[in-house]
């Protein structure tokens, strides 16, 4: 979503480098079944991948939502929607790409074998109130004016440094506000009835950023191999306020968020974004409106690979200032049980960027040269 570029505390604290690694790791999905890949995007007849797309009905969804919310996007991408529609109508069988006039390039990925990397985001629920009252204490901030020089870092704005004009919501989590400010947007329930408001980036204060997944790590808190969301928080649950505070002041950027009447999770592109049917790209290497053909590893409920991939079809419509190259960041939804599955991503698939044929041409012309 708008302003994403903030999203730095997982993938700042990538636990598998794989280029060089010659011992080849498994265990996050990566996978060695192609040989080496010499092009960022290498043309493949058909893609070595097995099974059909599992959510073919949301990649339908996403692609209406691109062409209610942006026609001149969906207008360059159209060919390759329809081309792709009509596949997955036939079956979607990945031995038939050529014959809807489907041409497939496969990402070279991280290590030039085809393993690209895959982490999760979400937007986040947060309960607050109006005015500070009982246990909702912690206030969320619109942008402040620029005109009065460069805003207090976070270890001031904790102390009271803004305006409480500025407080738009005030919530019972300091760790819910952290959380809502990495991922850059979420909704807001004040407890009154009301429809939920939506929270959406507005800025932040120019100080540095610093993971505190990081610190935790190089603090000897959390095992680099144990690292993600739910390890942070179990970490905060399991601590007094004042080591919480202090974690988090370790970190001096700040966001600033803009309040809304309820409305939908936009990308980027300024389209609706459907979980798992749409992902945060490099944007110099995968445009916006692309289409991918992804073979994303699966998980158990504690983050851990089960050895097991399925194929999903996704839109590249969000970007995110740690999403570069071979890397993408995938949209797993509203609420808890989305974040639970976006804080344990930080594994390896293989992607095709599939292309109707007229629109491929010039790609395979730039990746043979």
């Amino acid at each position: 979503m708008n302003g994403r570029w903030t999203k730095y505390l997982l993938t700042g604290v990538v636990i598998a480098v794989l280029a060089g690694c010659s011992s080849r790791p498994t265990d996050r999905g990566q996978q060695y079944k192609d040989g080496r890949l010499d092009n960022a995007l290498e043309y493949v007849n058909e893609p070595n991948a097995t099974g059909k797309p599992v959510n073919a009905k949301d990649y339908v969804d996403q692609v209406l939502e691109v062409q209610y919310a942006s026609g001149s996007l969906y207008s360059r991408n159209n060919d390759t929607f329809n081309a792709v529609e009509q596949w997955v109508r036939s079956g979607a069988d990945t031995r038939n790409l050529a014959q809807y006039g489907i041409s497939a390039y496969q990402m070279e990925g991280a290590d030039n074998f085809g393993n690209v990397q895959f982490t999760g985001y979400y937007t986040p629920v947060v309960q607050a109130r109006y005015t500070p009252q009982g246990e909702f204490q912690y206030p969320l901030y619109r942008m402040p004016s620029k005109g009065h020089g460069r805003l207090p870092d976070r270890t001031a704005i904790y102390a009271g440094a803004l305006s409480s004009n500025l407080a738009i919501a005030y919530t019972n989590s300091l760790m819910d506000n952290f959380m809502m400010e990495v991922q850059g947007s979420g909704y807001v329930d004040y407890g009154d009835g009301r429809p939920m408001m939506f929270f959406s980036y507005a800025g932040k204060n120019g100080h540095a950023y610093r993971s505190i997944g990081k610190v935790l790590i190089d603090r000897g808190e959390v095992a680099r191999q144990d690292m993600s969301m739910q390890a942070i928080r179990h970490w905060a649950d399991t601590h007094s306020p004042a080591e919480v505070l202090e974690l988090l002041e370790q970190n001096p950027s700040y966001v600033f968020f803009k309040p809304q009447p309820f409305a939908p999770v936009r990308g980027a592109a300024g389209v609706p974004l459907v979980a798992k049917a749409s992902v945060a790209s490099d944007r110099s290497l995968i445009p916006s409106g692309t289409t991918l053909l992804a073979e994303v590893p699966e998980l158990d409920n504690n983050g851990k690979f089960t050895g097991k991939y399925h194929l999903r079809l996704m839109v590249a419509l969000d970007v995110g200032g740690a999403i570069k190259g071979q890397h993408f960041d995938m949209y797993q939804g509203i609420g808890a049980d989305a974040g639970h599955a976006a804080g344990f991503y930080n594994h390896y698939g293989r992607v095709w960027v599939l292309k109707s044929a007229q629109s491929a041409k010039p790609l395979f012309t730039a990746n043979q040269e």
